[in-house]
């Protein structure tokens, strides 16, 4: 995906096996972020930033979905570990992270491995993609500041 096209209309399953669709947020923003996985130091960070700032995310017209390849279960731990007030997509089958092109081989360690990269996708109230915030610009613990800007 990328900016200019149009974002697909179901998004997937949250963390309470919910269809999220794109048409469920007509109006508004959607901050559509795609992340590693729940309960890492990075993840936390970012999910606390937007939570932390997610008053003046939705006064300033933005709607928060996060994404990661975890289930629902994983989730709602998350999202009540958190106290997350935004939905999480359990995206486990992979269709998500694929479409909109953050999956692929990453490294650590010099170990290689398939995962999700982490970055954001700006929809705007049309359903087209606006800005893509990139892996290498994610700031996790100043992420709303830079969704504003």
């Amino acid at each position: 995906m990328n900016v200019g096209d149009k974002a697909p209309e179901i998004l997937g399953l949250n963390e309470k096996g919910e269809e999220i669709r794109l048409s469920d947020y007509k109006g508004k923003k959607v901050v559509l972020y795609f992340y590693p996985k729940d309960m890492t130091s990075g993840c936390t960070a970012q999910a606390c930033n937007l939570r932390d700032n997610y008053a003046e995310l939705r006064a300033a017209g933005y709607e928060v979905i996060g994404v990661s390849i975890n289930d629902a279960k994983s989730h709602q731990k998350f999202i009540e570990k958190n106290e997350l007030p935004f939905t999480l997509i359990a995206d486990t089958n992979l269709k998500l992270v694929q479409e909109f092109g953050v999956w692929g081989e990453k490294s650590m360690y010099g170990r290689k491995y398939m995962g999700t990269f982490r970055t954001t996708f700006i929809i705007n109230e049309e359903g087209v993609i606006e800005r893509i915030i990139s892996p290498k610009e994610v700031k996790t613990k100043d992420h709303a500041k830079q969704i504003l800007q």
